[in-house]
């Protein structure tokens, strides 16, 4: 997955100027992000401070990992089963 160029408060504080009024088609003009990349930061990051997001990436990046560990252990585990029926 491809890292953003913006931090956690950066993507809030850019939240915070559409609650603030502000256009959306100006938010991204001025800080070089697609509408799209708005909306999505808005629906996943919508209510959220900082701290909360950073938690969130935490949380995503652990999944990532435990994901990974269940897929190659459920390989060995074929494997195993493999050669086992082969030599019976």
């Amino acid at each position: 997955m491809r890292k953003s160029k913006f931090t956690e408060s950066q993507i809030v504080a850019i939240l915070k100027e559409s609650e603030n009024g502000v256009a959306v088609a100006d938010i991204c003009r001025s800080h070089g992000i697609s509408q799209a990349t708005f909306y999505k930061w808005r629906s996943k990051f919508g209510g959220m401070d900082a701290s909360l997001i950073k938690r969130l990436r935490e949380l995503e990046l652990e999944n990532q990992r435990l994901k990974k560990m269940y897929a190659d252990s459920q390989l060995d585990i074929h494997i195993l089963r493999e050669s086992l029926s082969t030599k019976l």
